[in-house]
């Protein structure tokens, strides 16, 4: 890695928290890999956290193709936040990349009144925020360890909107699938055409923020457009399932999204 990569990072680390904790549990094959996390500037001041596995001398003797897929993965309406660096430590352990974006300009909150008023800010002002995640994309594709033909989308409740948002704006450099936990939803089929790759969607059917009818009227697009997707809707949880700090985190649906997206993710990008 370039020594001026290296002069533009500094290290994290962030605490552990219950709901990666839990799916640690889950996937010990991968709990002593070692990672190398730290803070970028990818997008005018914004500045996102980046993670990645360490390869090892012996491992690069073995593969001479010593790049990994990368994800961008956008955060919740509270930001930024310890729970989002450490998902992103979880998915690196598995063989990514990952630059988890901040759309917040560096606040995190757990104020439901700030949290409203920090996502209509950015929803307000979708060109800004599409420029930034599109910056992560370049940035990302640019980093020695990345293939930049395999570079994902990744986004939960407000980062799963922003994660479509992503998808329908990435025709400059499109991207290997996209991963969209309950976010905003578009369903206009010629608006949908615009993507080009697989997709995942994670729902529950007691959520309030999106119906049941929208995530189906979503799926009906996407197979009507030819686009390879994987549409779950868990039954009795609701909106924010997969956050621990919430109060509709459903431990046990969270830990079989996340195994669903993990052999989503190898299906068609790491395999």
């Amino acid at each position: 890695m370039s020594t001026s990569f290296m002069n533009s990072v500094i290290a994290q680390q962030p605490k552990v928290v219950t709901n990666v904790t839990n799916l640690i549990k889950s996937d010990v094959s991968n709990a002593n890999v070692e990672l190398e996390n730290k803070t970028v500037n990818y997008f005018d001041k914004a500045k996102g956290y980046l993670v990645y596995p360490i390869i090892s001398n012996e491992s690069k003797n073995e593969n001479s193709n010593d790049t990994f897929p990368a994800v961008i993965m956008i955060h919740e309406n509270k930001g930024l936040n310890d729970n989002i660096k450490n998902m992103a430590n979880l998915l690196a352990r598995n063989g990514y990349v990952v630059l988890a974006v901040d759309l917040f300009n560096g606040e995190v909150t757990t104020n439901q009144n700030r949290s409203s008023e920090l996502t209509q800010y950015v929803r307000a002002n979708q060109d800004i925020a599409t420029a930034n995640l599109k910056s992560a994309v370049k940035y990302a594709s640019l980093l020695p360890s990345v293939n930049p033909k395999k570079i994902v989308s990744l986004g939960w409740c407000f980062g799963g909107g922003q994660s479509l948002q992503l998808a329908l704006n990435s025709q400059d450099h499109p991207l290997a699938a996209t991963v969209i936990y309950y976010g905003r939803l578009v369903t206009e089929k010629g608006v949908l055409a615009n993507i080009k790759w697989p997709v995942l969607g994670i729902f529950g059917d007691q959520d309030r923020s999106i119906s049941v009818d929208t995530v189906k009227a979503f799926e009906l697009s996407l197979n009507s457009n030819g686009i390879t997707n994987e549409i779950y809707i868990y039954k009795g949880v609701g909106h924010a399932f997969a956050n621990p700090s919430g109060e509709n985190y459903a431990p046990k649906e969270t830990q079989d999204a996340w195994q669903k997206t993990l052999s989503f993710l190898h299906k068609y990008v790491s395999s």
